[in-house]
């Protein structure tokens, strides 16, 4: 803070570190171009454990749908004979292979895309943008490539990999440290048993690398909310910016304000004129009422206004040979409860009464 000449200047106003937290419309700007607060360990987690449930809940079918292709590639020598090598009976294969490999892939397919879109919406909620798609030419400069792969972020990337690679590693040794005993029996055991030995190894290495990665993800998904609020705050001066686009310059607005009050103001005073009186406190306030069956059931009230905007009103009644009629509590009742435009209460009824009475009489007179 810099004191000169009674004149205060904070010098935070033209700081350009960011100290404040973005607004609901940087926020939302960055969410359409697809920036938001997500984990890919998070996703990749989900997406592990779901996979293995899919091998070892689907593996039954798997397993015959590839004892049954098996049997039919190993009969089709005896069946067809020479035909087996024309290019119509390998286009019939290829094709039937094909079903095949989509009918085993399918579940897990869809498996994997449910997880995906379940751990995407689980984080960030419904978002559709093709902005993160589209081409960035400062992605093609070798300054900013060597800023991104000696970032921070790259070095957080770098220690989240080599945890991963110590966790399987771990859980590997474990397991086979656990079950050493079973391996030299896999020689004498047939295929099918050696098979179910390796993918039942799998699927638990599988299962227990999902949920180290699982617990992982958490961590990583709250380091990755504080690191995207960290890199959404904003400068006073970006705020300060941010405010004028949004709302308008604060000198336009207030001169656009005093526009207004003046045009307001002269509707009102148009309407002074039209009065059966006004009712006064002798210099602070002052109130203009109509009263026309026609209009309303209840006197109007056309104008009012305190001290100079008051003075206003009794010149120009006088000037237009209106009744001006002294009542301090009436006048400041009358402008503390009611707006231009509309009927007096019923609680001021009687004293409203009495005055318009007084006026009528000396119209008469």
């Amino acid at each position: 803070m810099i004191i000169l000449q009674n004149f205060y200047i904070n010098l935070q106003l033209f700081s350009e570190e960011k100290t404040e937290k973005a607004t609901p419309k940087r926020k939302q700007e960055s969410r359409e171009k697809g920036q938001v607060a997500k984990s890919r360990e998070l996703i990749s987690a989900i997406l592990l454990l779901l996979m293995f449930w899919g091998i070892k809940v689907f593996i039954p079918y798997i397993m015959n749908e590839l004892i049954l292709m098996s049997k039919r590639m190993l009969s089709l020598s005896n069946i067809q004979g020479d035909n087996l090598y024309t290019i119509k009976s390998l286009m019939n294969l290829f094709v039937y292979c094909a079903i095949v490999f989509l009918k085993i892939c399918a579940p897990l397919l869809l498996i994997g895309l449910a997880a995906s879109l379940i751990s995407n919406y689980l984080q960030v909620g419904f978002l559709f943008t093709l902005k993160p798609l589209m081409p960035k030419l400062n992605k093609l400069n070798p300054l900013e490539g060597a800023k991104r792969i000696f970032s921070k972020h790259a070095l957080v990337e770098f220690f989240k990999s080599n945890i991963k690679i110590f966790i399987i590693g771990y859980l590997v040794y474990s397991y086979l440290r656990k079950n050493y005993y079973s391996i030299p029996d896999l020689i004498s055991m047939s295929v099918e048993n050696t098979a179910a030995f390796i993918g039942n190894a799998i699927v638990n290495i599988g299962f227990r690398a999902g949920f180290a990665f699982l617990i992982l993800s958490i961590f990583d998904y709250a380091f990755q909310i504080w690191d995207f609020a960290k890199n959404q705050k904003m400068s006073k001066q970006e705020i300060k910016e941010e405010y004028k686009q949004t709302e308008g310059n604060p000198q336009i607005k207030s001169k656009i304000k005093e526009k207004q009050r003046q045009l307001s103001l002269r509707r009102m005073m148009a309407e002074v004129p039209k009065a059966d009186v006004i009712i006064t406190n002798p210099t602070h306030y002052a109130v203009a009422i109509k009263y026309d069956t026609l209009v309303s059931e209840a006197p109007l009230v056309l104008a009012k206004g305190k001290d100079l905007i008051a003075q206003k009103i009794k010149e120009s009644a006088k000037e237009n040979k209106v009744i001006i009629v002294e009542n301090k509590p009436l006048a400041q009742a009358l402008y503390k409860s009611v707006e231009i435009g509309q009927s007096i209460p019923i609680e001021l009824y009687k004293a409203v009464a009495e005055v318009l009475a007084f006026v009528y009489s000396m119209k008469s007179r």
